[in-house]
């Protein structure tokens, strides 16, 4: 009985270290998953916070950390349903990438998903404003905004410094 019990608990603890391991480097762990199918990322990550249908049959799941957090991931799978791609997507990189005038609402929400802090208005500015979390440089929180004019295209981004850290955690330690 005690054997059982034993075996029993080494596989929950083993199960329970590759969920933490998925959770703390998620992209690390996506890439060894390359080439499989959703049940198997899903089973890894659990549900998505989004879905989206993309050009040729693929499609993106987003999982999404907001707004406590500060990472948004996104999981591409080719028209098979099988991993193409898995990534962070509020980098620098990816945010100079959205294109003013050109994207809307639905591009900006593909890519970085639905923002998870309140949305606010601009009445002056006549514009509305996403504001995600990410960290910039070597990990100096930021406030990332994509603003929308009254037809629902971008129409700017920004990138705002945090200069107070904006989460009470100490890095330094």
């Amino acid at each position: 009985m005690q054997y059982h019990l034993a075996r029993w608990m080494g596989a929950a603890l083993a199960a329970a270290a590759l969920c933490a391991c998925a959770s703390l480097e998620p992209v690390q762990t996506a890439q060894k998953m390359i080439g499989s199918p959703e049940s198997a990322v899903r089973g890894t990550f659990g549900a998505p916070t989004e879905t989206y249908q993309l050009a040729g049959g693929t499609s993106r799941w987003i999982y999404s950390k907001q707004p406590l957090g500060f990472d948004v991931y996104a999981a591409d799978f080719d028209a098979a349903g099988n991993l193409v791609r898995f990534r962070q997507m509020l980098t620098e990189k990816e945010i100079y990438e959205a294109r003013p005038g050109i994207w809307t609402k639905h591009d900006v929400a593909e890519r970085f998903g639905l923002p998870r802090e309140p949305v606010q208005y601009y009445p002056l500015m006549k514009r509305e404003a996403w504001s995600y979390r990410l960290y910039v440089g070597a990990y100096q929180p930021a406030h990332f905004s994509a603003y929308f004019d009254d037809r629902g295209v971008l129409d700017r981004t920004m990138i705002i410094v945090d200069p107070l850290g904006g989460d009470g955690h100490d890095r330094s330690k």
